[in-house]
């Protein structure tokens, strides 16, 4: 089933254009930096974990979780969990960030001026918690990234592909490699409803991707109305697939997989994958300010198995697991490979 269907914008974006709104940043610039480093050089036979040492293991959880748990002596289920991460991620993506934070100042004020403690304490982690999504978001555009995943995704040698994305979410990097590489079809895949019905489906339609024109190959905006994709409602063990698509990825999967089961998370990539085809995958750098946003969203955003790791644990997993590397780095927030199954 497609969904991404309809008329175009009425108001179109020209390439060059960026302006910081409300809920996050227009950035169609076509010109350098773009916000990636390239780690391609490196010969990654001769990477050991005696050398880089294991990810850091993410352990301040929400108190949900906490309290789920200790009530009924169980971990908190992995589906619900994403459930609550989604809801909560979603907050903030929806709303009017500038708004939202002179409304949790009022709040503060009025906690005070009636000396309410509770009251007091929530608005001003609300207000901790703002501060930092519009750092993250809206000043430093580190969640969406488009300048960087662009240069991660060029030079691919693909025409009118057919993309997989494995926890999809909002969709918004399948989407980028539709703006870049157009004409092709693209299968979103997600457990949680929620991700089909509002994080992709309330995904904004007057935000601009930077791609190619199909016709002329030069560089146009492209919106996700004009796109053509589907989402199924899935857990990727059961999608009935076979080794069909030009570019399958995944942003923040592997780093959710215990050392364990990582073969497993390698294998959904290499199962519907084509032979010659593309895996791209990212994940959460370990660097100082990623392990402080995990700490200070824990009760919103940690509710499962989470990693850091560096660009060369990453790749490293991935050798291990039978994928070749073409081009590794990092941009502002994630690690990124681009690699093929090894033959």
């Amino acid at each position: 089933m497609v969904i991404a269907t309809g008329p175009t914008p009425l108001t179109r974006h020209a390439v060059g254009d960026f302006h910081v709104g409300p809920q996050y940043v227009v950035d169609v610039r076509d010109q350098p930096p773009d916000m990636f480093v390239d780690h391609s050089v490196r010969d990654w036979s001769k990477v050991s974990w005696r050398d880089i040492g294991r990810p850091y293991r993410v352990e301040k959880w929400s108190r949900e979780k906490r309290d789920y748990e200790r009530t009924h002596g169980a971990e908190l289920p992995i589906l619900d969990g994403w459930k609550k991460f989604n809801a909560n991620f979603h907050a903030f993506f929806a709303q009017d960030v500038p708004a939202a934070g002179a409304a949790a100042r009022a709040e503060l004020a009025a906690a005070m001026k009636t000396f309410d403690v509770h009251g007091a304490r929530e608005a001003v982690e609300e207000m901790l918690h703002l501060l930092i999504w519009n750092r993250i978001h809206r000043v430093e555009d580190a969640v969406w990234d488009p300048r960087g995943k662009r240069a991660l995704f060029d030079g691919l040698d693909v025409k009118k592909p057919r993309i997989l994305f494995l926890g999809a979410a909002d969709g918004y990097e399948a989407m980028q490699l539709a703006a870049m590489y157009p004409g092709g079809h693209t299968v979103l895949v997600d457990y949680d409803e929620f991700c089909k019905t509002d994080r992709f489906g309330k995904f904004p339609e007057q935000y601009p991707f930077l791609g190619a024109d199909l016709a002329t190959g030069h560089k146009r905006v492209w919106y996700r109305e004009e796109m053509d994709i589907s989402f199924e409602v899935e857990d990727i063990r059961n999608l009935r697939y076979g080794r069909e698509f030009d570019v399958v990825v995944s942003i923040g999967l592997i780093e959710h997989f215990p050392d364990e089961h990582k073969p497993l998370a390698f294998e959904f990539h290499r199962r519907f994958v084509k032979p010659g085809g593309y895996v791209i995958m990212t994940t959460p750098r370990d660097q100082l300010r990623s392990r402080a946003w995990y700490y200070v969203m824990s009760d919103l955003l940690n509710y499962g198995y989470r990693e850091l790791m560096t660009v060369e644990q990453m790749a490293l997993y991935a050798r291990e697991n039978g994928f070749d590397i073409l081009r590794a780095g990092v941009i502002k927030a994630h690690n990124g490979i681009v690699c093929k199954v090894r033959q």
